[in-house]
């Protein structure tokens, strides 16, 4: 905020612009001057909250200057309301805080009991606790109260400044007054901020993470009188909030609490502000939403720094080392987020990755889950980053790259992608979810169950070499004649699998339907593969069999596989290279050899199914 722009309203007489010109001349003016001053503005100086510009529009309380107050109550940032004789302190409830509300605003009010010359020192406890202390109950506005003279430049610099921090650093989303407790919403926040500095998770500020918090928030260091006076001041409240491991989630609240009541709510909105809190206690959408543009035809992936800090966010979470994120560990872990990705939950996670056994997420299967998170929407990851605690120069965008724009996917290049984007097509029952389950190493069941929604695998392929990708298969389900209609969805799509069930003989018409049908699928490079080798091979009811029809297309003829054999796995090292080769996945030139699998497939699970025949 650049400037805050202050509202002094009062009842005639009780010194309003004596305060104002005490504050500028810095003495008081014993002199007649005018009922209203014009507006002042006040330059940043040193102390100023947040370096900001203050003007200060000083009003009238008279019946005839009413439509001017209104328009300059509605024009300001906070108002100081002042009072200094027991008529207009009636008038604070009576008509002001009223008069407040009815025009609908919702800034500020500091409470200023002027002309304090005029009642003894003794009695200003006295004053604060009938005066001011029933009326803040009464209207939460108020953010503040205290005592001046303008007479006796007592308090004015203060009550000023007060205003400004008011505007710049706001009591009332943080502290409720009159329960004396947090707000929720800042329990929520502080919450967040103290996990992020408990760096090894271990529920506690050690002084190493005390030490380090202090430097990135004032950005100076806290000695070890400093610290011990902190955890000395939480003991008095809480005996277990510091323990030999550090000060606890709870003690950190607890000294919060205690900054609030003292009125050094200030420090508070240091902390939140570091950790991009705007100031209705929500992380600024500039943090979480950074620009990221791609280009058309290209893709977003995780950049090395991106991969290595969901690798140790894992390792950090997975508390037991049994290689698998619990539902416990999991909860831990997003803690500081609103929960799991929308989408994750859409496409019931973990069983869209790889699990171990105990059906938990291994660091395998959570790279590859924030793999694609990140290549069908980088928003999200980005967003989540900055939830999670991402810090490195440059912002949560250097944890993402964008890949090399593809160019037209007959040429002979290689496309310069880690993650690439099948669409798995075919009939029904002809065992494209078991094909998405093996890829996921998930056993073979019998059990049918249609595909409504659209469902993605992904996984990690290892080619011949060492070097890997990761790759994401997606079953259309009742989608599919939307998606395949949209451009932008098959542009999104870096290669077709179409599948048919080898052993039913109306299956492989479908295939030929869809291409006729959708005329831009024969855009994308494709590979055709004949599912459930592993039965009896039938006679296709088609115009033309599958390797005539893929013949006279001039590409490969369909590889034959089944989920059940080992050999599966080349399918998908098969789908990958493809992706990534996608000229070697379109019709061929007359002078290029095609490259039949076919016999290999069979071998291989022929090889398989003897194995397993053998007497034990």
């Amino acid at each position: 905020m650049a400037v805050v722009r202050v509202c002094i309203c009062g009842d005639e007489g009780t010194g309003k612009s004596s305060l104002v010109t005490s504050l500028v001349k810095d003495v008081f003016i014993s002199s007649k001057i005018q009922s209203v001053l014009p507006p002042i503005t006040i330059p940043p100086s040193f102390g100023t909250p947040e370096n900001v510009t203050t003007t200060i529009v000083d009003t009238s309380a008279l019946p005839q200057e009413r439509d001017n107050l209104r328009r300059t109550i509605r024009k300001s940032n906070v108002i100081l309301l002042v009072y200094s004789d027991h008529y207009s302190y009636e008038r604070v409830a009576l008509f002001w805080m009223p008069y407040f509300r009815s025009l609908g605003v919702n800034v500020p009010v500091v409470l200023c009991a002027n002309k304090s010359d005029l009642v003894p020192n003794e009695n200003a406890a006295e004053v604060a606790e009938e005066e001011m202390l029933p009326v803040m109950a009464e209207f939460k506005e108020i953010d503040s109260c205290i005592r001046t003279s303008a007479k006796e430049h007592y308090n004015v610099n203060e009550v000023f400044f007060l205003c400004q921090k008011a505007v710049t650093h706001p009591i009332a989303p943080l502290f409720d007054s009159k329960e004396a407790v947090l707000k929720p919403a800042a329990i929520t926040a502080l919450q967040r901020v103290f996990y992020l500095c408990d760096k090894d998770r271990d529920g506690f500020l050690s002084d190493d993470e005390v030490r380090e918090f202090q430097k990135k928030c004032f950005e100076k260091d806290i000695s070890d009188e400093d610290l011990r006076n902190i955890k000395h001041s939480i003991r008095r409240w809480s005996v277990t909030a510091v323990t030999d491991k550090g000060i606890s989630q709870q003690g950190f609240l607890l000294l919060n609490k205690m900054f609030a009541e003292k009125g050094r709510h200030e420090t508070i909105w240091i902390i939140l502000r570091t950790f991009h809190y705007t100031d209705s206690l929500s992380l600024k959408d500039s943090f979480l939403h950074p620009k990221f543009d791609i280009p058309p035809y290209a893709s977003a992936e995780l950049s090395p720094a991106g991969y290595r800090f969901f690798v140790d966010l894992f390792l950090l979470h997975d508390k037991d080392n049994d290689g698998g994120l619990s539902d416990a560990e999991l909860g831990a872990l997003f803690a500081p987020t609103p929960g799991l990705p929308r989408s994750w939950d859409e496409s019931a996670f973990p069983s869209c990755t790889v699990r171990n056994e105990a059906g938990y997420i291994t660091l395998q299967g959570w790279l590859a889950q924030w793999s694609m998170t990140t290549f069908t929407e980088p928003r999200t990851t980005l967003e989540y980053l900055g939830y999670l605690g991402f810090e490195e120069k440059g912002g949560t965008a250097t944890a993402l790259k964008i890949t090399k724009p593809r160019k037209s996917r007959r040429r002979l290049n290689r496309v310069e992608r880690n993650v690439v984007l099948c669409y798995v097509l075919g009939a029904s029952h002809s065992g494209k979810s078991s094909l998405l389950d093996a890829f996921l190493n998930r056993p073979f069941t019998q059990t049918y169950h249609p595909t409504i929604k659209p469902r993605m695998a992904v996984n990690s392929v290892e080619f011949q070499g060492g070097k890997q990708c990761y790759l994401i298969l997606e079953e259309l389900g009742e989608l599919e004649p939307a998606i395949l209609e949209n451009q932008a969805k098959l542009d999104a799509c870096d290669i077709i699998c179409f599948t048919y069930d080898s052993s039913d003989p109306n299956s492989f018409t479908h295939i030929v339907e869809l291409q006729n049908k959708y005329p831009r699928l024969s855009d994308l490079p494709t590979i055709y593969a004949a599912l459930k080798a592993d039965q009896d091979k039938t006679t296709q009811r088609s115009e033309l069999q599958p390797d005539d029809y893929t013949r006279n297309l001039n590409m490969a003829s369909p590889l034959h596989v089944s989920v059940t054999w080992t050999s599966i796995s080349e399918l998908f090292v098969h789908i990958a290279e493809a992706a990534i080769h996608p000229s070697t996945a379109f019709p061929k030139q007359d002078d290029q050899p095609i490259v039949d699998r076919t016999n290999l497939y069979i071998a291989l699970g022929a090889t398989l199914c003897a194995t397993a025949a053998k007497p034990g």
